[in-house]
């Protein structure tokens, strides 16, 4: 398959414009009277595209905040599409000694929008000619351009030491979203290839993938926004060479990282006067020990991301609570102890135990005005319910 360019998105021609105003000022573009509307102003297919488009930049807005109004979505490239604030670390991160990014899967064009402006040249492939004519729009304020067509296709057989191939493969199989390399389009062989035929390598892959299938020459970067782990980016030349381990914390506006090789090892010991959460970048790495070092900190189970301390941990990178209260965990004696205190909001968290925390909420029948938080864990004194207060995250 050769590339070609995208035909233009068919809201950006001819009726289109301002179909897709009129979309916009429905109250719910997904309701029957909205689809009424339009119908009476253009054809049914334009119609069912504009209020599509409409959903869509609403649903937007939690990712992309007022910038959505200016974008153009596909259902599927909105739930992939990479989150600003990731595009503009990974930019700020690979860019620099580049002139160019070449862009295999660009989606809907948000990485590739970042690298662009980061100062980049962009060309941009998508196999999808929808996808495609979205991402042309998108790209519209950088230099570069979209090309239809597989990444095989696209890739030259020799790239000049200017480039950087940014690889973000299709994670879907015939019944949905998939974590399993094998599903990957390109598929897993071909973006291997790519590190004897280029200088620098970026590859985007799902948070879910084992840290055991990762390859070890690149640079394994673990990523999460708002407390939520959202992929790891695999790299060369990065700076601190092969096989490094990062961890990357977005939130609040602030970037937190943490370099280590996952060589450390913390003890396993009783839980102290506090526990502590790591972020879930932090737990999909390993890196425990880097995340507390200089502490006494140490995990509470060989098999558990929890920490545990006697005094508070200063670091981003861990979510504390003080321990107030532990009690062998069982139905029944949690039970007792909620309608001892008056419970009837409770927290729950839990790590290596089958508990399903609505159902438990249930068993305990909880009724009072107090509140509560209590994690569930295995301990070296056997499994225990804490009776847990948060401590307030630094700034």
């Amino acid at each position: 398959m050769t590339t070609s360019q995208p035909a233009p998105h068919p809201l950006t021609v001819g009726e289109g414009p301002m179909a897709l105003e009129r979309a916009l000022a429905q109250p719910d573009p997904d309701s029957l009277a909205a689809a009424s509307a339009l119908r009476r102003l253009v054809a049914p297919e334009l119609a069912a595209l504009v209020l599509e488009q409409a959903s869509l930049r609403r649903r937007a807005r939690s990712k992309f905040g007022d910038r959505a109004a200016d974008m153009l979505f596909t259902a599927t490239g909105l739930e992939q599409a990479t989150r600003p604030e990731v595009s503009a670390w990974r930019a700020d991160t690979f860019a620099e000694g580049c002139s160019r990014v070449l862009d295999l899967g660009c989606g809907l064009g948000f990485d590739a929008l970042a690298m662009g402006r980061a100062g980049l040249g962009v060309d941009a492939v998508e196999l999808d000619p929808l996808t495609a004519s979205c991402a042309q729009h998108n790209l519209a304020s950088v230099k570069g351009r979209v090309l239809v067509g597989d990444a095989a296709s696209a890739v030259p057989a020799v790239m000049d030491g200017g480039v950087l191939v940014f690889v973000d493969p299709a994670r879907r199989s015939s019944t949905g979203r998939s974590w399993r390399l094998e599903d990957l389009s390109p598929g897993w062989d071909f973006v291997l290839s790519l590190r004897q035929r280029c200088d620098r390598l970026v590859v985007k892959l799902g948070p879910g993938i084992s840290r055991s299938l990762l390859p070890d020459d690149l640079g394994r970067h673990w990523v999460s926004h708002e407390g939520t782990l959202v992929e790891v980016c695999l790299a060369t030349d990065v700076g601190e060479g092969p096989a490094v381990d990062r961890v990357v914390v977005l939130r609040g506006g602030r970037r937190y990282e943490l370099v280590g090789r996952g060589l450390a090892r913390l003890p396993v010991a009783d839980v102290g006067e506090y526990l502590h959460e790591p972020d879930p970048a932090v737990i999909r790495s390993q890196l425990y020990a880097e995340a507390c070092s200089g502490t006494n900190a140490w995990l509470v189970d060989h098999d558990v991301a929890y920490l545990s301390s006697d005094e508070p941990l200063d670091t981003p990178l861990v979510t504390s609570f003080r321990v107030l209260e532990s009690i062998p965990w069982s139905v029944r004696t949690l039970r007792a102890w909620c309608r001892e205190h008056r419970i009837g909001t409770l927290e729950i968290k839990k790590r290596g135990l089958d508990v399903d925390p609505a159902e438990l909420r249930r068993q305990l029948k909880l009724k009072g005005s107090a509140s509560a938080t209590v994690v569930l864990t295995p301990t070296p004194r056997g499994t225990r319910a804490l009776v847990c207060e948060r401590v307030p995250r630094s700034p």
